[in-house]
């Protein structure tokens, strides 16, 4: 036992420490002026999001570009509450372009349907994704085409963060979104990209249509963003980038309560035994084997089987190595007043990662009012 910690917290301890150089490596993007050139297609999937629309149309409402510039493409996946009412009263005091179409379902994975379906009328070159539950700051277009006016690039990764943090169930989720963005920015520096998010992605329609959209993974229910990146990141790797920048941070709202977390983390996991990234494969299950050597040793301990010196020893170290990472994200996304609930979340990480990994091998899960299986 003694043995599997040494060597599982010397790979982690590096690996952390590798993403910390690749995290540094990726320059934050200095804008340059430009006329607004690119034209955008924005994508919007939803089903029962009545709450949170306003909040996203608002914000679409007050970006900085030219309004004949991009359209807003909302699919409405069957919706059974007031969403695509309120939706169409909203956006009728507007000035976006927009459209509100139905979902064609085809496959078992409604988001990617809703995706594919609004790509099939986009107007325009530049395919922009987003979730209902999201607000975009209002130079965000400005700067993916200052981004894209200045790098040879087709596919985009770009931030995403938790906006609602007043509690501590709200502050530990978003340290963990804020772990996952450090590790996604850090495997652009390692020229290894291997994690991104649906919320802020944007790619060229032709990319697209090249790689056959999702094809090869519709049987999966999530990973719309994911099994594209990885598409893309074979095919072109050098035209898939990341843009680091402020002025692009997509905020998501954190979930409301703990059954609806859970069921989120499981929708997240059910999808990893399917990732074709080596490299992905490899951070995802020695992530877990650390958690889950953390949640072991513990019990033992407990039971008079491990010594409880070599225990502490054991989790301060990677508490340790975690909170460099976590606090270079903090500050990136201008969120360090949150590493104060930074320990306590740590002590509760191992637990709930190890429970949501066992969860998602042997349940079904629910998305949306649907159950799912994996």
């Amino acid at each position: 036992m003694i043995f599997i910690i040494i060597i599982t917290t010397i790979l982690y301890a590096l690996l952390i420490g590798f993403f910390v150089i690749g995290f540094n490596r990726v320059k934050t993007f200095e804008e340059t002026f430009l006329r607004n050139q690119t034209r955008f297609t924005i994508i919007v999937p939803f089903r029962n999001e009545e709450e949170n629309l306003p909040d996203l149309i608002k914000s679409l409402e007050n970006l900085n570009y030219s309004k004949n510039h991009f359209e807003v493409i909302f699919v409405d996946d069957d919706s059974t509450d007031n969403s695509v009412e309120l939706c169409s009263r909203l956006l009728s005091y507007s000035q976006l372009d927009f459209k509100i179409i139905k979902n064609k379902r085809k496959s078992n994975s409604p988001k990617k349907d809703a995706i594919t379906t609004a790509i099939n009328k986009a107007k325009y070159y530049w395919i922009s994704t987003t979730d209902a539950d999201c607000e975009v700051p209002n130079r965000w277009l400005e700067t993916c085409n200052s981004f894209i006016n200045s790098e040879d690039v087709a596919m985009i990764v770009a931030p995403v963060t938790y906006t609602s943090t007043e509690t501590f169930f709200k502050q530990f989720q978003t340290l963990d979104i804020l772990s996952l963005q450090a590790a996604t920015i850090a495997g652009f520096g390692l020229s290894v990209p291997f994690l991104c998010n649906g919320a802020n992605f944007l790619y060229r329609k032709d990319l697209f249509e090249e790689l056959n959209g999702f094809d090869n993974n519709n049987d999966i229910a999530s990973g719309d963003d994911i099994f594209l990146l990885e598409k893309a990141v074979k095919k072109y790797p050098r035209l898939v980038k990341y843009l680091k920048s402020e002025n692009a941070i997509v905020q998501s709202k954190a979930e409301n309560s703990l059954s609806n977390l859970i069921q989120q983390r499981i929708r997240w996991a059910a999808k990893t035994s399917n990732y074709k990234n080596t490299f992905g494969k490899f951070v995802g299950s020695l992530v877990l084997l650390m958690n889950a050597l953390i949640v072991i040793t513990l019990f033992l301990s407990v039971f008079g089987l491990f010594n409880w010196v070599y225990f502490v020893g054991f989790l301060i170290l990677k508490l340790s190595v975690d909170y460099v990472l976590i606090a270079k994200s903090a500050k990136f996304f201008s969120q360090t007043s949150l590493l104060s609930s930074y320990f306590f979340s740590g002590l509760l990480y191992p637990f709930f990662s190890v429970f949501i990994a066992f969860k998602a091998m042997f349940s079904k899960y629910k998305w949306k009012g649907r159950s799912f299986k994996k």
